[in-house]
């Protein structure tokens, strides 16, 4: 992609409203946050206590709305104590502009390491450094700085507290999760019936399982109804694959596929129903069609061998899948919640060595994050500078707009760069407009204020413009509390705006972070995760009595995680300029499609994993030997764009089935995941037969 390209999306993504699920309880509950704060201290203290405490209550309101399984209560706190700290330091360094800028470039670099722990943590991370360019422009001493620092943390505290006593549909986010997981699986379902080999996006079943992590305090009161389907789900996708499939399941045509086929239909009307339930914690309603479906025909069997034992194992998943959500939906009370097992996630407390590890695995040159962390805090310090020395006034417009806009991609980066100018626009625009024509007092200033709040808490899915947009015009009327003049706060803005966007644009352009070259190097990773589920599975056919559900259970999560690297490594390089040589467009679909095809001839062996009083394999087991010994070699071909050679496993299985011929089971599947290496190697094959030859990204 060129550059003129690359900016010409950057901005249609940037300017883009999209239509999305509102959420208006909660913005109202978060709206009266941010009213109580403000409303307070106009009526206990001073118009400048006002506008400095108002940022706590709301940031603290704004990172509740962040994409996160943890309580929100907690959220709110954490962003509280964070912001606390940094107004409190900022205060301390304020009176000397080299110490602050000091303070500035560290703290800033580590907000910016923070999204190595995760995107939440960069979010609450980026408000600390804005409030510390913000509530710094008031003037005051140390014990000045601890009272400043104590109204941050009671906005934080103020929305805490609403969050407890209001609660609004609690653990939304969990049942949403884990209702897409299952409604991803019906719409799967759907799809088989037409298309044997269709694909599967893993993401709702990884995002179902990271809603399912708890800590201690969550296991105690986690609704029954989320409790046991997601393991459920995660058994019959393979199950479903399998039924499907015409090589391990029923034949392409005739009876058997008719059957496959309302198999597959009642199992789709089945999860969807499930999903229902544990959308909005009602009882499970099941079609009566589903149900007869799900029956065994008074005929007799239709389906026979590989295909009806997954027929069987899934009316028998989906049965338990009724029945585990079917339950009264009520809290488990402390000693059932202690044995019930479930994922942990770490306490607050926990999580920081966790962070730390994390932290430090970035902290390197070739990382993105890390590299981000100097870029932005570079940034900053330029933006302060720069918006110091400008005869404007509110300097600190400059670097805030940076560091709010910066992300550790490009594609990011850009985006919000044109949808805070455009937000920023309009907002100043309208808002200076209001207070020219009507001179508003203070408190009919707050109110405006809060109603910009309340709009940009209900709207910001729409879009980064659209919140920019309440973002501007609520920081007008907020300085209008304190008695800026409107014009000069409309110009200001508007300039440093532009001038933080442009920092944050011009810095990615010359020392950015492309995630293009590193394609290949995702590509080698998955292969290798892939090979590692491979190698779990095959093992467990040549030996099992060893096998171990677990080790296959972690290996295909690692292929999951690989597999989601690569897709948000493939979608940000589309939208980077950057003409790279090491991988043709069309190679890196062929190569996509080889892996995924490889995942799930692997998840197909999966289904049919033989009882640990089965015969050993040596077959399997001399196919997995030569598998492992190729795929070290293999994933380095991907990264030097070397020939791929998978002749020792194509050997091992010819002997296989030269041994054991070709109606065994683990045999066919072993074949459907050679035909799989074997296409990646074709696709990434440099030589004139190769789809690689003009490797050149458009």
């Amino acid at each position: 992609m060129t550059w003129s390209s690359a900016l010409r999306k950057s901005v249609r993504t940037g300017l883009t409203v999209e239509r999305t699920t509102l959420t208006p309880l909660v913005a109202l509950r978060g709206t009266c946050g941010v009213a109580i704060v403000i409303g307070l201290m106009l009526w206990l203290g001073t118009p400048k206590l006002a506008v400095s405490s108002a940022f706590g209550a709301f940031a603290s309101g704004l990172v509740t709305f962040q994409r996160t399984w943890r309580p929100r209560p907690v959220l709110a706190l954490a962003v509280a104590v964070g912001l606390a700290v940094s107004t409190f330091l900022g205060y301390v360094a304020a009176a000397d502009h080299v110490v602050f800028a000091v303070l500035l470039g560290v703290w800033t670099m580590l907000a910016g390491m923070a999204w190595a722990v995760g995107p939440v943590s960069g979010v609450i991370a980026t408000q600390t450094v804005a409030v510390m360019l913000v509530t710094v422009t008031l003037p005051t001493s140390v014990e000045g700085a601890l009272h400043h620092a104590g109204l941050i943390a009671f906005g934080g505290l103020v929305q805490a507290t609403l969050i407890v006593l209001l609660p609004i549909r609690p653990w939304g986010a969990q049942r949403d999760a884990l209702a897409d997981a299952l409604a991803a699986e019906a719409d799967y379902a759907r799809r088989l019936r037409h298309d044997p080999m269709a694909r599967f996006d893993p993401q709702p079943l990884m995002d179902a399982r990271e809603a399912a992590e708890l800590t201690p305090r969550q296991a105690r009161s986690r609704p029954r109804q989320l409790g046991g389907p997601r393991g459920i789900a995660e058994r019959i996708r393979p199950v479903l694959a399998s039924l499907a499939d015409p090589v391990l399941g029923a034949p392409a045509e005739g009876p058997e596929r008719d059957r496959a086929r309302d198999l597959l239909a009642a199992a789709a009307s089945v999860l969807d129903s499930v999903a229902r339930a544990i959308r909005w914690g009602r009882p499970v309603r099941l079609a009566p069609e589903a149900v007869a479906a799900l029956e065994v025909p008074e005929s007799g069997p239709v389906l026979s061998g590989a295909a009806r034992r997954s027929a069987l194992r899934l009316i028998a998943l989906l049965g338990d899948a009724v029945d585990a959500t079917d339950e009264p939906v009520r809290t488990t009370g402390p000693q059932e919640g202690r044995e019930r097992r479930h994922l942990l996630r770490p306490s607050v407390p926990r999580l920081v060595p966790v962070g730390l590890r994390a932290v430090r695995r970035e902290a390197r040159w070739s990382s993105a994050i890390g590299r981000h962390a100097v870029r932005v805090a570079v940034v900053a310090l330029i933006g302060y500078a720069l918006g110091s020395a400008l005869p404007l006034g509110h300097g600190y417009w400059a670097p805030l707009t940076s560091v709010m806009v910066m992300r550790p991609d490009f594609g990011q980066t850009y985006s919000r760069g044109v949808g805070r100018f455009a937000g920023t626009l309009v907002g100043v625009l309208i808002a200076g407009a209001l207070m020219a024509a009507a001179h508003p007092g203070t408190w009919v200033c707050a109110g405006l204020a809060v109603l910009c709040i309340g709009l940009m808490y209900l709207l910001m899915g729409t879009g980064y413009s659209v919140a920019s947009a309440c973002i501007a015009a609520y920081v007008v009327f907020l300085l209008g509390i304190a008695g800026e003049g409107w014009s000069q706060t409309v110009q200001a803005r508007v300039a440093l705006t532009l001038l933080g966007g442009l920092l944050a644009m011009a810095a990615y352009a010359l020392f950015p972070t492309w995630e293009t070259p590193r394609l290949r190097d995702r590509l080698a990773d998955w292969l290798t995760s892939n090979g590692r589920y491979a190698l779990a599975v095959l093992r467990a056919f040549a030996e099992p009595a060893e096998r171990k559900p677990r080790r296959v259970r972690e290996a295909l999560l690692d292929s999951r995680a690989a597999r989601a690297a690569w897709d948000e490594a493939a979608a940000r390089a589309l939208t980077e300029p950057v003409r790279h040589r090491g991988i043709s467009r069309t190679a890196e679909r062929a190569a996509e499609a080889a892996l995924a095809t490889m995942g799930r001839a692997t998840m197909l062996l999966e289904a049919h994993l033989p009882d640990r009083e089965a015969e050993p394999c040596k077959g399997a087991g001399a196919f997995a030997d030569a598998l492992e010994a190729a795929l070290p070699d293999a994933a380095e071909a991907v990264r030097h764009r070397r020939e791929l050679d998978w002749s020792g496993p194509r050997a091992a299985l010819d002997a296989w089935r030269e041994q054991e011929g070709d109606t065994g089971l683990a045999i066919r599947g072993s074949e459907l995941l050679m035909d799989a290496l074997e296409e990646l190697a074709t696709a990434l094959s440099p030589g004139p037969g190769g789809r690689n030859r003009a490797a050149r990204r458009p």
